[in-house]
């Protein structure tokens, strides 16, 4: 009963899944170091400015998109995770997106677990 009445956000957020999940991210991020890859660090991702991560270099579709303002909170990360051209036209990360919105929500809970 108490599950019904937490947001949706809240309820479906499982760390372990989203870690499982976070595997398809793992060969172009790192979340648990701020070591970029292919793409940037993932680590202290939620709540940064798009395209603001030290000494990694973004599309200019990022970078125009972050000092427009667009911040990573969870409603802008559900949006990117699940269509990133969509979000950000332009951008460079050829991911096509997570299809399974509980998978997002999941990687979403993984990447605030770890982000300290």
């Amino acid at each position: 009963m108490v599950l019904a009445l937490l947001p949706p956000v809240v309820r479906a957020q499982d760390i372990e899944g989203g870690k499982a999940v976070f595997k398809k991210c793992a060969a172009c991020h790192n979340a648990d170091t701020e070591a970029n890859k292919v793409g940037p660090s993932l680590k202290g991702v939620v709540g940064r400015t798009a395209g603001t991560a030290l000494g990694y270099s973004y599309s200019k579709a990022m970078k125009d998109m972050g000092a427009a303002g667009l911040v990573w909170d969870e409603p802008n990360l559900m949006e990117y995770l699940a269509n990133p051209k969509a979000k950000v036209p332009a951008n460079k990360m050829g991911f096509p997106g997570l299809k399974n919105p509980d998978d997002v929500k999941n990687v979403i809970a993984y990447l605030k677990s770890v982000s300290g």
